[in-house]
């Protein structure tokens, strides 16, 4: 029989925020007296990229090249001094506290990378290791952006016109994708609200309409040669489709609310030098059945968790 019987992490959230307080207990139960106990508690936040792109494409032969980044976030480790050297059967509580830096990315995971925060506990003597355990936290990363960015780089309206052929190329008419939103910043937990104008003339009928929200992920890493390499991925993060079953109609307004994710990645600053840059696109796109044709029109927003600041 091993002298501990049990270790456990505690920790009071489930979520916590950049730059807050991670307090917990340490719960450890023992069979036996156990003699010159080491404990200790680490907070870990680490960040790690990982994937294959072919060298030598522009020859006659090439070969897969991996590309890798990491970074650390935080790593705060708290050592229990034990009064007189030992403890004795039963159940010990320890408590401990770390704070989290105030600029750290949010808890993400994909096939290409992934940050992740944990709390690992370990119960030792001076020969041996006896017990660990590994607890992940969720953490919900920070932003910020200057007014004079928001207003020129992220506009509240987007317009798209777009020709259309139809009947065997004979006729063709106008389709105009309007899509518009009343704000551009949203925090984590959010709904994003916007408005979808469709000003049809070809007098044909619009049977579907999908909205689409998009994570946009550009990693930054290194090859075997040192050189520096992006690797820029799109993943659809939230999806509705609207169908319309009435029949033409000249001027179509669809009112769509997507809600967001509770703990996700904040946009990228301009001046960002993390292993990965991330963006948000708002996506709305019409088919038509009666050709092979699509209007598509794109939005950018930003997801940030911190009040806007001018002096940063």
């Amino acid at each position: 029989m091993t002298v501990v019987k049990s270790i456990e992490l505690v920790v009071p959230q489930d979520v916590y925020t950049s730059g807050s307080n991670v307090d917990g207990q340490l719960v450890l139960t023992l069979h036996n007296t156990l003699i010159d106990p080491l404990l200790r508690v680490e907070l870990i936040g680490r960040g790690y990229l990982e994937w294959n792109e072919e060298d030598n494409i522009y020859k006659d032969y090439s070969r897969p090249a991996t590309c890798v980044n990491k970074a650390d976030y935080v790593h705060r480790t708290k050592t229990f001094k034990i009064e007189g050297n030992y403890l004795g059967p039963g159940v010990h509580t320890f408590n401990f506290n770390f704070t989290l830096p105030p600029r750290v990315p949010s808890t993400f995971t994909s096939q290409v990378g992934r940050i992740s925060y944990f709390l690992q506990a370990l119960c030792a003597t001076r020969e041996l290791i006896l017990a660990k355990q590994t607890k992940y936290l969720q953490v919900q990363g920070t932003s910020v952006f200057r007014p004079d960015i928001l207003e020129s780089e992220y506009p509240l309206v987007v317009e798209v016109k777009k020709i259309l052929s139809y009947n065997c190329c004979f006729k063709s008419a106008p389709i105009t994708l309007r899509l518009s939103l009343t704000k551009n910043t949203f925090a984590p937990g959010d709904h994003v609200s916007f408005t979808t104008q469709i000003t049809n003339k070809t007098g044909k009928s619009i049977k579907k309409v999908i909205f689409a929200l998009y994570c946009i992920v550009l990693y930054k890493a290194f090859n075997l040669r040192s050189e520096r390499r992006t690797l820029e991925v799109r993943d659809e993060l939230i999806r509705q489709e609207t169908h319309l079953d009435r029949g033409a109609c000249e001027i179509t307004k669809i009112h769509t609310v997507l809600p967001l994710p509770k703990v996700m990645p904040v946009s990228s600053s301009q001046k960002s030098d993390d292993i990965m840059d991330i963006t948000y696109e708002l996506m709305s796109t019409i088919y038509f059945p009666w050709c092979m044709h699509s209007v598509v029109a794109r939005i950018p927003i930003i997801v940030r968790n911190e009040a806007l600041t001018a002096n940063e």
